[in-house]
């Protein structure tokens, strides 16, 4: 698997950048919904626009492999918090916002996981650090 371990990362980075990016865009065209929804979880309104520029910017970061460990971390920390304030108070009465907790929780431990380890070599941060190092 070593081979593919450079492909994987990226691969790995496309597909978290998919869940958040479109997340974040729903988010915009959607602003009213949203927004009263989170109301309904006792969240204040300010939060939405944050909300939104970590899910885009966010997304995009780690699609591109830029400042990728901050940007997981953040986003892992963010998508605890979902599960916090939207689904565990909802799973009790519904089946399948369970299954919805789980695969954030899921999703927030393969972001943590990316935070830990690195976007891998095909990435903004490792070419950022090839540059440095032949500066040195």
């Amino acid at each position: 698997m070593d081979k593919f371990q450079d492909a994987l990362d990226v691969l790995g980075r496309v597909f978290i950048a998919w869940f958040f990016v479109p997340a974040g865009v729903g988010k915009i065209a959607g602003y009213a919904g949203t927004a009263a929804a989170m109301a309904s979880q006792g969240l204040p309104g300010f939060l939405l626009p944050l909300v939104i520029v970590l899910e885009i910017g966010g997304g995009l970061a780690i699609l591109a492999g830029w400042h990728t460990r901050i940007a997981a971390f953040l986003l892992g920390g963010f998508s605890v918090l979902a599960v916090w304030f939207f689904h565990v108070k909802l799973a009790s009465g519904l089946f399948g916002q369970t299954n919805v907790a789980m695969a954030e929780l899921a999703l927030a431990g393969a972001l943590f996981m990316v935070a830990a380890h690195g976007p891998g070599r095909w990435s903004v941060d490792a070419c950022r650090g090839c540059a440095r190092d032949d500066k040195a």
